[in-house]
């Protein structure tokens, strides 16, 4: 009998997974989402900035399942909770049971609490329909100012210079030069800030990535405010601890992540951002047929050295926990888990980027960019030649 093997999550992780799951042919594999669709986060800086549209960033998880030809089931459902001992996930219709798991449910956008007005005055990129929303804003912003209905500064705020908080500053700067050919000088009134309470932008990053990325960005105009600690957040302003105020039109906060909801009903041991602590294994609950990766865990290589939440990261925690199954059911060893960040792209306005590669390789400008799309473009594709499978087997059906 085939084994029952359950992912849940859609994100790059589950993806992944489930890419090498799906080559068992002793396993049977469920994909649970509560999306129907798979969101590519790397690509919000381009999509909330207006320059790719919806179809860029989600593909249906529904097609993309069929595309295994019957080897994976989709379930569009939000998961409950999980029984350990039960081999039982518990959904709001019904349940399934398990004989592997995977837990793959990512992270949303931490809303530190501590900053008053954080929540109700910002929008988040972790999600798609906050993303749409900052979307929707900034194009009406863009409109108003054709239109010659928006005459006063317009303050448009990233809140958090990590590498998404920079992709976003700067591919929005772009967005608001490009614009200067259509709409002229009144464009100049829209300010792009970015701040941090870091004494630099993507901090823990490479002096060669801080530098040239500072410097692109402030080409394109940005306003880099470091070590700005903001106290709180009102319709109008936002207060720092220094006593300084900044007035805004809108803010995007992309200074931190927290575990899925998920995670808070799982009673096992977790870090401050509800993050699940593994094993070396990649095992939680000490069951070695449960495993978690992706964002909603805290990821460590071999030197116990803390692995950035990025697509990459989950990617290989997905592959490890893939082929670890594969290892279990077949009684053969499993080495802990070991990975290493391989290289960083970091998409900075226009054809713009700049990256490295295995920490020597550096490179900037038009040809970082050739190199991130190209990555990006063959993960997009591999994601598109499955779903056109299974759009094809879905329309064959009667």
């Amino acid at each position: 009998m085939n084994k029952k093997v359950v992912v849940i999550g859609g994100g790059y992780g589950g993806l992944r997974a489930i890419e090498f799951l799906a080559q068992q042919s002793d396993m049977d594999v469920t994909l649970i989402d509560k999306h129907p669709y798979h969101y590519l986060q790397t690509e919000a800086y381009g999509y909330i900035a207006g320059r790719f549209d919806l179809h860029d960033v989600v593909i249906d998880l529904q097609d993309w399942c069929n595309g295994f030809k019957k080897k994976v089931t989709f379930i569009y459902d939000n998961v409950q909770s999980v029984d350990f001992e039960a081999q039982s996930v518990a959904l709001c219709d019904g349940a399934i049971s398990y004989d592997y798991l995977i837990i793959a449910t990512g992270a949303k956008t931490n809303f530190f609490s501590f900053i008053e007005g954080l929540r109700e005055h910002s929008f988040g990129v972790k999600s798609l329909h906050r993303a749409h929303n900052f979307r929707v804003e900034f194009e009406n912003l863009l409109y108003k100012k054709l239109q010659n209905e928006e005459t006063q500064e317009i303050n448009l705020v990233i809140g958090g210079a990590g590498l998404s908080g920079v992709e976003v500053a700067a591919e929005m700067a772009n967005v608001v030069e490009v614009y200067k050919k259509t709409i002229g000088s009144r464009i100049n009134s829209v300010k792009i800030y970015l701040i941090d309470a870091s004494e630099t932008i993507l901090p823990g990053m490479s002096d060669f990535l801080i530098n040239s990325t500072h410097k692109r960005v402030e080409a394109l105009g940005v306003n880099i405010l470091t070590n700005a600690f903001i106290e709180k957040l009102d319709d109008n302003f936002i207060y720092f601890k220094n006593q300084e105020a900044l007035k805004y039109h809108f803010m995007i906060f992309t200074g931190g992540i927290k575990a899925s909801d998920l995670n808070e009903c799982i009673d096992v041991k977790k870090n401050k951002i509800s993050q699940f602590i593994t094993d070396s294994m990649l095992n939680i609950a000490q069951k070695k047929n449960v495993f978690a990766i992706g964002d909603c865990v805290e990821i460590r290589d071999a030197s116990g050295k803390i692995l950035p939440p990025t697509a990459q990261s989950a990617e290989r925690s997905a592959e490890y926990a893939a082929e670890s199954i594969r290892k279990r059911i077949d009684n053969k060893t499993i080495a802990p888990f070991d990975a290493k960040v391989l290289g960083v792209f970091i998409a900075l306005g226009g054809n713009w980027a700049s990256g490295e590669l295995f920490g020597v390789i550096k490179v900037k400008g038009y040809s970082a960019y050739l190199l991130k799309k190209a990555i990006t473009y063959a993960y997009y594709l591999g994601l598109r030649l499955r779903i056109n499978t299974g759009y094809k087997n879905r329309i064959k059906k009667p």
